[in-house]
């Protein structure tokens, strides 16, 4: 026992602990010196009832020292233990209990090996924060329990040379500057092992860790620290007390400010860094410095950016040709043939078209001319080749996204992050009562539920989650019948009164338009708030569930998640493309939904142009929404916050006080942002042949997100607890899953009977022209029918459709017309389909997943850890026999000869 002025050190030693542990309390009084024995002793009890009695009033578990003046320092008082932890808490003599469960839960973390020193608040003096320091033994300790990779020899393959490095002096203002990010040593690592740690690469062992992997051991110990035992049952866990707030708040700290370098000596100012070349905006044209955003925040935090980044780039490649696509449209609308025939007056002015409802009137085609003119800069032969090019470039995105990503798990060391590496989760570990054979190791261990148990609960949620998908399609019929009863209000309004008002916009305010606009107001108000509700409902059904790890959890609460935004964004789009204007019977027999509201129909020149109105509300709406919460909100949060503490401003104010100004990060971590790019993904795949522009808005979009991103957890939030990742998770087969539903509706379906027209339809035998043309195309397309049974001053009027005209044996029935067009569709998504994925086998065949380089490295990497592993054993196994020989030995042999017997026996 080792006494000192303000504290007293005490050394234990236990076979199952961690040896060298050092166990330090405040010296307040005798009385809680004791006291903490005491509490040592009713740890380790197996049968506890937690009662009120012999705890001290005063804080007795860790010292307390004041504010030393060095704002900037990431150190305990003595300038030595480096905080590795924050936990904030409100002292107050009214919450007995939480104190209680606080004190108990310190007590826990010391015994585990941790050292705490307790500061009290320079602005708020009911608050006091809590700093944790881990030891170099525990470190060890934990990093073996945790298999984390470290480094054990530098890495001694020389790289290939690029063949760009020629043209490097060009790219070299595009990468951050290399005076402030250096590039740092690549070595070959392998799993911690405390028996082994001569074998690592410990130049310093201050430095060995770095503060990301401690921040990650420190939160895995304050994870599993109890502190309650009833009984039996053990509470345990940092997160529990923050729900019930006897903490209120628990963070790694940020190594500086963002805008100013630390003044502390030796300080990386890793925060400052990424500020000044990846979160400022004037940055927003330089790569991301991906090594060091993994160093700062963990694998997950870079394997996000990486993915963003990556999938930016590729966006690059579509928004040109997409870009390329619209300029041929806008080009060339004034030389489409079908659009000039609705434009002349005597075609499209002497065509008469049926009422579009039972109260509207019959209207000439002449009037959809400027509609037409718009139509053929989306719809036309090069967004035809822009359909088959996404199809084809979404193939590329994900081959080249595997192979880059096998890069990154190598360059991480996250190449053998597997799944018995990752330790169970808290809650899981806190209700396992069952018993079961691990099918793996054959050995017994407690789970926390019964077979039938876990079949219950998946069922549960499986019923929930339908249920929600089913309460988003009523909201889509009703959304329908909206549609269907305010087109016939608008339909009987604007054509009887005089838009003087709007003379801009008067040509754009149809009937058609002003309810297309309305409803996607509708639907996305219906989208925002059926968000806001479903989340928690996701979360409570995967909390319900209980998955064993935290990858587990959120895989599954990540595929409940885009389940329900899939139908809840994507189901307008697909209504209007695929489901509008199909079902509505032809004049005189209309289709009737809920046999009140005649079915809508389309334009006679598509529905495409609505789809496109759709998709610009939907993604604009989105991003302008999503900007709003990510930036705006944590923004004014922070001002606010730092008005109300203004009077305090001119006190010096220490880091870990800064840090708990700034705002918590999300409980769902990164959920939020890969589903706002995954969603625009599907935007941009699903429905490009209807908006080519989408991966133009797309990328100038991620250009600023990336950015926005980067600042937001940069300067407003606290640091984020470093995770490990291998890949982006359940994210990569929903991307795969969109990228083989994009195949079949990227089909340029409005373009495809124009095609069958032109190649079959416009010559012999069904057409009269000697050449194939457009020409005819307008009348060729919509079918005739007589107005004996609608009551009208025209005796026929036309309809969008494929049937025969009155008169013919078989009228009003599908001509062969409409069968050609559906086969040349089922045959274009053949093709198409093969075309994907006979370059998909190409490009995996050609461009493996893993490079040969990287496969050389991991080799040589674990030729290095076998080395090792057989060198220690060897060792191990020479000991043991040199100390049973001396022992059998000193029975026959003199003592005066063993030293000479051991010299042969090391020698050899």
């Amino acid at each position: 026992i080792k006494l000192g002025v303000t504290s007293v050190v005490v050394w234990r030693e236990k076979e199952e602990e961690v040896k060298g542990q050092y166990l330090t309390v405040s010296l307040a009084s005798q009385t809680g010196f004791f006291h903490l024995f005491n509490m040592y002793d009713i740890m380790e009890e197996e049968q506890y009832v937690f009662q009120a009695a012999d705890l001290p009033d005063g804080p007795c578990f860790c010292p307390q020292a004041e504010f030393n003046g060095k704002p900037d320092s990431l150190f305990f008082n003595d300038g030595v233990r480096r905080i590795d932890f924050i936990l904030v808490y409100e002292d107050e003599d009214k919450k007995d209990f939480e104190k209680r469960r606080r004190e108990y839960f310190e007590a826990s973390l010391m015994k585990m090996g941790v050292e705490l020193e307790a500061t009290p608040s320079v602005i708020d003096d009911k608050l006091t924060f809590l700093k944790i320091h881990m030891p170099w033994d525990v470190l060890c300790t934990y990093a073996e329990v945790l298999h984390i990779k470290l480094p054990i020899q530098v890495n001694d393959l020389s790289s290939r040379p690029s063949p760009w490095r020629y043209l490097s002096w060009i790219a070299k203002p595009f990468y951050p500057s290399e005076d402030l990010i250096r590039k740092e040593t690549e070595f070959f690592t392998a799993p911690f092992e405390k028996d082994r740690l001569e074998y690592f690469y410990v130049k310093d062992r201050d430095i060995f860790f770095t503060p990301s992997m401690r921040s990650r051991m420190a939160y895995y110990i304050l994870s599993r620290a109890p502190y309650e035992i009833r009984g039996s049952i053990k509470k345990f866990g940092m997160n529990k007390l923050l729900d019930g707030g006897v903490y209120k708040a628990a963070y790694p700290l940020h190594d500086c400010r963002f805008n100013v370098r630390s003044s502390e000596e030796g300080c990386p100012n890793e925060r400052y860094l990424l500020y000044e070349e990846w979160a400022h905006p004037k940055s927003f044209y330089k790569m991301q410095p991906l090594d060091l955003i993994r160093k700062y925040y963990g694998e997950k935090i870079g394997i996000y950016f990486a993915w963003l980044g990556f999938y930016t780039i590729m966006l690059t490649l579509a928004a040109a040709v997409g870009l390329g696509c619209f300029i041929y449209g806008y080009t060339t609308k004034d030389t489409s043939t079908w659009s000039n025939e609705v434009c002349d007056p005597n075609i499209g002015g002497k065509l008469v078209m049926c009422p579009q409802c039972d109260s509207c009137n019959y209207w000439p085609l002449i009037s959809t001319c400027d509609t037409s003119k718009k139509l053929c800069i989306f719809d036309n032969f090069g967004t035809l080749v822009f359909a088959v090019f996404m199809a084809v470039w979404v193939t590329l995105f994900l081959e080249f996204w595997k192979r880059y990503q096998a890069e990154l798990e190598y360059e991480w060391d996250t190449v053998e992050f597997l799944e018995q590496e990752e330790p169970p989760r808290p809650e899981y570990e806190a209700k396992c009562v069952y018993e079961r054979k691990n099918p793996v190791t054959g050995v017994k261990e407690k789970v926390p539920y019964t077979a039938w148990g876990r079949c219950v609960r998946v069922s549960i949620g499986m019923g929930t989650v339908l249920f929600w998908i089913m309460l988003i399609l009523a909201s889509i019929v009703a959304i329908t019948v909206y549609r269907l009863a305010v087109f016939i209000t608008f339909s009987t309004k604007l054509r009887n009164t005089d838009l003087k008002d709007l003379e801009p916009l008067k040509e754009y305010v149809t009937p058609q338009m002003a309810t297309s606009v309305t409803a996607s107001i509708i639907s996305f108000v219906v989208i925002m708030i059926l968000n806001v509700l479903y989340e928690r409902v996701a979360i409570w059904i995967t909390d319900f569930e209980l998955p064993r790890t935290k990858t587990d959890y959120e895989n599954s609460l990540t595929l409940k998640m885009f389940l329900f935004q899939f139908v809840n964004y994507y189901s307008s789009c697909f209504y209007i493309a695929f489901a509008k204007g199909k079902a509505v019977g032809y004049p005189g027999k209309p289709v009737y939904l809920l046999g009140e509201y005649r079915n809508e129909e389309c334009d006679p020149g598509g529905c495409l142009i609505e789809l496109t109105t759709q998709l610009a509300i939907i993604m604009g709406g989105k991003a302008i929404w999503n900007n709003i919460q990510e930036v705006l909100l944590p923004w004014v949060k922070n001002l606010i916050f730092r008005h109300c503490n203004s009077a305090a401003s001119e006190k010096v104010i220490p880091r870990w006080e800064q840090d708990y100004q700034l705002q918590p990060s999300s409980k769902l971590g990164l959920f939020y942002e890969y589903l706002e790019m995954v969603i625009q993904f599907g935007f941009v795949t699903l429905f490009v042949a209807s908006f080519p522009l989408a991966p133009v808005l797309a990328l100038i979009n991620n250009l600023a997100e990336i950015r926005i991103d980067a600042w937001k957890i940069t300067t407003q939030f606290r640091r984020i607890v470093p995770e490990k990742a291998q890949d982006i998770g359940a994210w990569q087969p929903i991307l795969q899953g969109i990228a083989i539903l994009a195949v079949a509706t990227n089909v340029s379906w409005y373009m495809i009977p124009r095609l069958v027209y032109y190649w079959s339809f416009s010559v012999y035998p069904y057409g009269d022209h000697p050449d194939n043309t457009m020409e005819g195309y307008i009348n060729s397309s919509l079918s005739l029918v007589n107005n004996t049974s609608i009551p009208s001053n025209f005796s026929t009027c036309r309809y969008r459709d494929f049937r025969f005209p009155p008169g013919h044996p078989r009228q009003y029935e599908h001509n062969v017309y409409y069968w050609h067009v559906n086969a040349a569709k089922m045959a274009f998504i053949i093709v198409v389909e093969h075309i994907v994925y006979f370059t998909k086998f190409i490009l995996s065949y050609m461009i493996p997943d893993v490079p040969y380089a990287v496969k050389e490295q991991i080799k040589r990497e674990k030729y290095l850890t076998q080395i090792i592993l057989h060198e220690t054993n060897l060792k191990l196994v020479t000991r043991r026999l040199k100390n049973v020989f001396l022992v059998k030995l000193g029975e026959i042999v003199p003592s005066d000869l063993s030293d000479l017997l051991l010299y042969f026996v090391n020698t050899q």
